[in-house]
């Protein structure tokens, strides 16, 4: 993959430069939501400085050994829930201890960049397309209500913690002390967000309402806005060498124990968030990108990120949409947007310590009602009752649970649902049919050819759909229709395109019943995949000799005239 095309260069540093301006307040606003739930006075500095971190690192190295040309990574809405919750955790856990935080959350990074990497090894990339829509929507829906609920806290000039239950109860306390001048900045933030597209798009409006409103703060000297307060300057040291962790004073145990789950939380979460931005710029740019080595780039990025104290991200959608929008092609892009940040860390971080916390509120909750699918909540009364009470189930849980339980449980229940869908489809397409008496079912064409003398107390037992635990119980049904007098029974598995363990045992088990009470059972157009379980598993020879299975309905059709032609006579 070509890292930098000599003939997109100016497109490259373009796109990179706008994306990185795009991602500065982003970084900002979401590092400061993840350690906002602690009760110290550095909690915003740290945080502002562990988004930026972040967003360095992970966008540097994603895109330099990434499989997406122009991929954006950085701090992202589902990635920064998890990681809010873990500090949280970690902040009550400790008793305070500032140092034994930062350690986790650097931990995390780090386990979730090293379960990435696994996942691109072991070839996980391209699973990511089988997780249904209505898990994704109710996922991501919940994600951006939590960012929503989380921010009007500091919206308000407020500060807020604990469960998503304990927060929704403390909001008509947090609004009746609501700061005037801080809610006026929140809202004028997201005003801008809105309103100044209608002008230019041009300029990222997210950045306009970071300068504008900070620039109001300090000309009308709004005292008492909670602000980051200074950010910590110069080149980032690893979070063993930070100032303030103690290694010896660390319980080591917890710390790891706290880290370990989240990291494969991140990881599962970061994956899935980075192959659909992945695919989204597939969409816009025509090109294709590598499943495995996107993993593998991110795993390095987060990796190196939560080494350095960074906050872990993903594949960031709207920032690489603009990037590509502003010319970014290939990896040198989020590279550069990496550097613009770099630059930012190392030279503009005494300016930032200004910017009020309600402006980074105004902007996560633009983010956090753009995450909300709000086409999948129109549809609810339109789309199969199913995929509704998927959707609802994943989204309660991702607000009043947590993310990694959502998904499972939607998975869990999408695939239940998916398996009572095969079966009735199933149950329609089983048929049998005495060739002398009663049609049930209209014969498929390739059955027009026989004749009378050889329909002679032959059944054929038709077959529509795949053979698995989920039909079996219709499938044993079917099998026990055939009549006592039947001698012949001919199974037709040309819409047989998939048999399971459980399916394989119950189609012996039928042949074996049949077998016991004198019928001949034949086979025909058997499927790959069934042919090789059967064969496998040697039902075929030793159950169905081999010469009892053909390969068209007409081949077995001859064998039957010519063994009971004889017999006429």
């Amino acid at each position: 993959m070509k890292i930098i095309d000599t003939h997109n260069l100016k497109g490259d540093l373009f796109g990179g430069i706008t994306a990185g301006i795009v991602a500065l307040p982003l970084a900002l606003a979401f590092g400061i939501q993840a350690f906002g739930g602690i009760n110290s006075p550095e909690a915003a500095s740290i945080g502002a400085y562990a988004g930026l971190v972040g967003a360095m690192m992970l966008g540097f190295f994603a895109a330099l050994f990434g499989g997406t040309h122009s991929q954006i990574s950085g701090p992202t809405g589902p990635m920064t829930v998890v990681a809010a919750t873990l500090v949280g955790g970690s902040w009550a856990a400790s008793g305070g201890n500032l140092g034994e935080v930062m350690v986790s959350m650097a931990l995390a990074a780090l386990f979730c960049g090293l379960f990435q990497i696994l996942f691109g090894l072991i070839k996980l990339g391209k699973y990511i397309r089988y997780i249904p829509y209505p898990v994704l929507s109710g996922f991501m829906s919940g994600i951006g209500v939590i960012i929503i609920l989380q921010q009007l806290y500091p919206l308000v000039g407020q500060s807020g913690s604990g469960s998503m239950l304990e927060q929704l109860a403390g909001i008509p306390q947090a609004f009746a002390h609501t700061s005037a001048t801080a809610l006026l900045l929140g809202l004028g933030t997201v005003a801008i967000i809105y309103l100044f597209p209608l002008l230019t798009k041009k300029i990222p409006s997210t950045l306009v309402a970071l300068i504008v409103m900070t620039l109001v703060s300090l000309l009308i000297n709004m005292d008492g806005v909670p602000v980051i307060g200074k950010i910590p300057s110069g080149l980032p040291v690893p979070f063993f060498a930070k100032e303030g962790v103690s290694l010896a004073t660390i319980n080591w145990g917890h710390v790891l124990t706290a880290a370990l789950i989240p990291g494969l939380t991140l990881a599962g979460l970061g994956s899935i968030d980075t192959l659909l931005t992945s695919v989204v710029a597939d969409n816009i740019t025509r090109t294709k990108h590598d499943s495995n080595r996107e993993l593998i780039g991110q795993g390095i990025g987060n990796a190196v990120a939560g080494l350095f104290c960074g906050l872990p991200g993903a594949g960031a959608t709207m920032r690489t949409v603009v990037n590509v929008k502003s010319g970014g092609r290939t990896q040198l892009s989020g590279m550069v947007h990496a550097l613009l940040l770099l630059s930012v860390l190392l030279g503009l971080g005494s300016l930032l310590q200004y910017v009020p916390l309600s402006v980074l509120a105004g902007i996560l909750i633009t983010v956090g009602w753009g995450i909300i699918d709000f086409k999948g909540f129109r549809d609810l009364l339109k789309i199969p009752r199913a995929d509704a009470v998927v959707l609802i189930v994943v989204f309660l849980v991702t607000v009043f649970v947590d993310l990694l339980t959502a998904v499972g449980i939607g998975m869990v229940i999408a695939c239940v649902l998916f398996m009572k869908r095969a079966s009735d489809l199933v149950e329609g397409g089983y048929s049998s049919q005495e060739l002398t008496g009663f049609d049930k079912e209209s014969p498929w064409d390739d059955e027009h050819g026989m004749p009378d003398t050889v329909a002679h107390k032959i059944y054929v037992q038709r077959l529509n759909g795949p053979i698995f635990f989920g039909t079996i119980n219709k499938f044993k049904e079917v099998m026990q229709t055939v009549p006592p007098e039947a001698r012949i029974v001919i199974i037709r598995m040309r819409l047989v395109s998939f048999m399971d363990q459980s399916g394989l045992y119950a189609m012996e088990e039928a042949i074996k019943e049949l077998q016991g009470r004198g019928v001949m059972v034949l086979m025909t157009i058997i499927q790959p995949q069934p042919m090789y379980m059967l064969t496998n598993m040697k039902l075929i020879p030793e159950v169905v000799p081999t010469e009892h299975t053909f390969p068209t309905f007409e081949a077995c059709t001859d064998f039957l005239r010519q063994m009971l032609q004889p017999q006429e006579a």
